[in-house]
């Protein structure tokens, strides 16, 4: 086992209608003790809502599907493909609050490679779900190996969660780093430190 946890699809459910939402919105803004009625928050369910189905948009995609469109005519390049620094804005499955960060992301091909934007998207399907983060990591991860059958695949993800930085223990500056290796990344020592060697070379954080 190389702990690879492949992409599993979410089982269907039933949404609820836009109104309930809503619905459900107003209520919250009741019991924090304001007017969902007066003239500055009238317009707030319909903006919540709004702004969740963007935040959220990524259940309604196949992260799988993303990586399907691979290209073989590479002049048999089969060295370390890197992409670094991917903006991550998810929220914490625990307190639905910001997690905000970057997203390295590293592979080596075997024969066939991904269009680099699919890459970053791939961080936005994941990203824009409910998530914690070790499992964000792994779930990137391990779709890359189970689609495109690399040599190995690396995550690295560091990132700032409000649920720490603005409430509970409120501590500003702490930053979360996980990662998850695959393939040569997991058993070759070069070919890690190779990666952790690119993704540090700009010397500075893109996301602060």
């Amino acid at each position: 086992m190389d702990g690879s946890v492949p992409y599993r699809a979410l089982a269907p459910r039933t949404t609820p209608s836009r109104a309930a939402a809503e619905a459900a919105v107003r209520t919250l803004i009741e019991w924090a003790g304001d007017d969902p009625d007066r003239e500055g928050l009238i317009g707030t369910p319909d903006r919540v809502v709004r702004a969740y189905a963007e935040a959220f948009g990524g259940y309604r995609e196949d992260p799988a599907a993303l990586l399907a469109t691979t290209f073989e005519e590479t002049d048999d390049y089969d060295e370390m493909i890197v992409l670094r620094n991917i903006r991550l804005e998810s929220h914490c499955e625990h307190h639905m609050i910001p997690i905000i960060g970057v997203v390295h992301v590293g592979y080596l091909p075997s024969g066939r490679v991904v269009g680099i934007s699919k890459l970053a998207r791939l961080v936005d399907v994941f990203g824009k779900r409910l998530q914690i983060q070790e499992r964000l990591t792994s779930e990137i991860a391990g779709t890359i190996q189970e689609v495109l059958q690399p040599h190995g695949v690396a995550v690295v993800i560091e990132a700032a969660h409000q649920c720490m930085t603005t409430r509970g223990v409120h501590k500003p500056g702490s930053v979360t780093v996980t990662s998850r290796m695959l393939g040569s990344f997991r058993t070759d020592p070069a070919t890690r430190r190779e990666f952790l060697a690119m993704i540090r070379s700009d010397g500075g954080e893109a996301w602060a």
